[in-house]
């Protein structure tokens, strides 16, 4: 499975509906959107009032990268907004399971996120109920840094647990990817990828979700 998801944090504040649009007719799957809160990462970005007007412009699937605090707090808010996929922090959470519980509760798919410094088996324990785990391939919180290439050795090690338990579980990757790198990416067991600059930044975004997904 190939699958771009483009964040809108790289795109055109000033022309947002423009590029929702773009993002729509383009052959990207999903639509990326890194809710940030000055707090867990030091950076802030935008939360429910963006949400709706991006859920009107395109019919994509929103996923959803929550950078929050608690974030056991918003899940269902998220979810009532738009959003297909809601992924929080492994370590923002006290409770995983519970914030889980209710992402699923809510009618949404649930994903968790590990930061570099984090072991990806940290996670294990309660991988099965997970429709998603999202390996962050940069520190979060800013766009435009490059990939740091031991994440893979993550990836490698989740593909296997997954593929161990049978289970069904997308692997996304988010940070310094381009078509530059998307196949050793691709080819070391992710799913999706999120791409900001290098889709918002090219001089044709639609040319460079495509030359992603070829890659």
């Amino acid at each position: 499975m190939r699958i771009v998801a483009p964040s809108i944090l790289s795109a055109d504040f000033g022309n947002l509906e423009r590029d929702i649009k773009m993002l729509d007719r383009s052959a990207a799957e999903w639509v990326h959107i890194d809710v940030m809160d000055g707090v867990f990462v030091p950076n802030i970005s935008f939360g429910f009032p963006v949400m709706k007007p991006v859920r009107k412009a395109t019919s994509k699937v929103l996923d959803v990268h929550l950078m929050i605090v608690e974030p056991e707090r918003y899940v269902k808010r998220f979810v009532e907004a738009g959003a297909d996929y809601v992924t929080f922090h492994h370590e923002a959470c006290a409770d995983p399971r519970a914030a889980i519980a209710e992402i699923h509760a809510a009618g949404a798919k649930a994903g968790v996120s590990v930061k570099p410094a984090t072991p990806i088996e940290a996670i294990f324990d309660y991988l099965d109920e997970l429709d998603l785990v999202l390996v962050m391939s940069v520190e979060p919180g800013f766009g435009g840094q490059s990939f740091m290439p031991h994440s893979l050795d993550k990836v490698r090690a989740l593909r296997e647990e997954i593929s161990q338990r049978g289970l069904n579980c997308l692997i996304e990757i988010d940070g310094g990817i381009s078509a530059k790198n998307a196949r050793e990416v691709f080819d070391a067991g992710v799913d999706a990828v999120v791409a900001g600059s290098a889709v918002f930044s090219a001089p044709n975004p639609e040319q460079a979700i495509i030359d992603i997904l070829n890659a």
